[in-house]
């Protein structure tokens, strides 16, 4: 089973990074704002999904999803944007 890590933009462009086996869903759950979706999320008018990753393994998608939280904003816009040669340099 795959495991996805994802970022989404909010309307108020904040960034959220979260990962899950099942892209689609947790994408409904959030817009939905069911009780199974981030309380940060609910906050916001919407959001759109802006990156994925796959994994093979939850611990793999977890291990890459505690490191994008560390990174800086202009890490994560720079992944986002597929600028390979300004996240080397950051």
């Amino acid at each position: 089973m795959p495991y996805f890590v994802y970022v989404l933009r909010t309307s108020s462009d904040t960034l959220y990074i979260g990962q899950t086996n099942n892209l689609e869903k947790r994408l409904r759950e959030h817009q939905n704002k069911v009780s199974k979706s981030a309380k940060y999320i609910r906050y916001f008018l919407s959001f759109k999904l802006v990156y994925s990753e796959i994994y093979k393994t939850r611990k793999e998608a977890m291990q890459r999803e505690n490191q994008l939280k560390r990174w800086s904003r202009k890490k994560k816009e720079a992944i986002i944007s597929g600028d390979l040669k300004l996240l080397k340099r950051l």
